[in-house]
C-alpha cells in the first residue's frame, strides 16, 4: 500500500550474510608533554615550605639540588605509598601454605609413611587359594524333612519343674500388708477432714444465730425487768398478810409470785455482766 514500509522481495541471495567490514582504528592520542614532569602550578608532592611548582610550565624537569623540595627519597627511604602491594600481583588462595605432596612423590621419597600402624582384623573368611580345591561329587540320600519330623515325634517332652512357693516362710507372713495400712490411714485422714468441716460449719451457723447485746439494749431490758419486778412485787405484797392459806389457789398464787420474783432477779443479775450473748432465732 502507498505510504507503508517498502516491500522487500524474497531472494536466495539474502540467505548469505554480507561480509563484516572491520572498523578502522583511530590513532591513539599522545600528549606532547612528558608524563614525568608536573603540570604548571602543580601542588602535588610538595612540602609545606613550597606550595606551587613548575609555574613557568617547562617541559623538562629541573633539579635544584639541595633546594629541591620534592618528597622523593628524602633521608628515610622511599616516598609514601611505595610499599603498597602491586595490584598486578594478586595473592592467590593458599599461595603461602605448603602444597600436599602427591602419592607418587611420597612413594619415592618417604615410603615408610604409607605403612599402616595397626592392621584391622577381617570379619570375613579368607578367599580360597588357587591350589585349594573343594571336595566334589558328595551326594546324600537322606531326606531331611522326614528325618526332622521323626526326630521331633520321637523326642521326649521336656520336664518343667514347678516349684511350689512356701508361704509360711515369707518375710511378711502374718503381717498386715503395707498398702492396707496406707489405705486405712488415708480413710482416717478423710474422716478427720470431714469432721473438721462439719464442726466449722456448725460453729459458723452458731455464730450467725447469736449476737452480743449493746449497752442501750441491756439498759432497756434492765429497766423493763425492774418495772416488771415492781408490778409482781406489788401483787405479791398484797397476799403477804394472809397467814392462813385455806385454799389451794392462794398457795399456788403465792408460790408463783415468789418464783417470778426470783427469776426476774436472776435475769437482772445476768444482764449486769460485761458481755451478754442472745440467740436471735428464739
Amino acid at each position: 500500500m502507498f505510504g507503508g514500509d517498502p516491500v522487500v522481495e524474497e531472494s536466495i541471495y539474502n540467505m548469505i550474510p554480507p561480509p563484516v567490514v572491520p572498523l578502522p582504528k583511530v590513532p591513539v592520542h599522545k600528549s606532547k608533554f612528558p608524563g614525568t614532569v608536573p603540570p604548571s602550578a602543580s601542588t602535588f608532592g610538595l612540602s609545606r615550605s613550597v606550595s606551587v611548582k613548575n609555574i613557568a610550565g617547562e617541559l623538562k624537569e629541573r633539579h635544584l639540588g639541595h633546594q629541591d623540595y620534592r618528597k622523593s627519597h628524602a633521608s628515610l627511604g622511599l616516598p609514601p605509598g611505595s610499599f603498597q602491594p602491586d595490584p598486578t600481583k594478586i595473592l592467590g588462595k593458599c599461595s603461602k601454605t605448603p602444597k600436599v605432596a602427591s602419592l607418587l612423590s611420597v612413594k619415592k621419597s618417604n615410603p615408610e609413611l604409607l605403612v599402616p600402624t595397626q592392621l584391622k582384623a577381617s570379619f570375613k573368611a579368607p578367599v580360597p587359594k588357587r591350589d585349594e580345591k573343594p571336595i566334589m561329587n558328595l551326594v546324600s540320600s537322606k531326606n531331611f524333612v522326614t528325618a526332622n519330623a521323626v526326630e521331633n515325634i520321637l523326642a521326649a517332652p521336656k520336664k518343667v519343674v514347678q516349684e511350689v512357693p512356701d508361704y509360711l516362710n515369707k518375710d511378711d507372713y502374718g503381717k498386715v500388708p503395707a498398702y492396707l495400712t496406707q489405705i486405712k490411714r488415708d480413710i482416717d485422714e478423710e474422716y478427720d477432714y470431714i469432721r473438721r468441716l462439719q464442726e466449722e460449719e456448725e460453729e459458723e451457723i452458731r455464730n450467725s444465730q447469736v449476737r452480743q447485746l449493746t449497752e442501750d439494749e441491756k439498759n432497756a431490758l434492765i429497766e423493763g425487768l425492774k418495772a416488771k419486778w415492781e408490778k409482781v412485787n406489788t401483787d405479791y405484797q398484797a397476799t403477804t398478810h394472809i397467814t392462813y392459806m385455806d385454799t389451794v389457789g392462794k398457795k399456788i398464787r403465792k408460790e408463783k409470785y415468789e418464783a417470778m420474783l426470783m427469776q426476774i432477779e436472776r435475769d437482772i443479775e445476768k444482764l449486769h455482766k460485761r458481755a451478754v450473748i442472745v440467740d436471735v432465732t428464739c
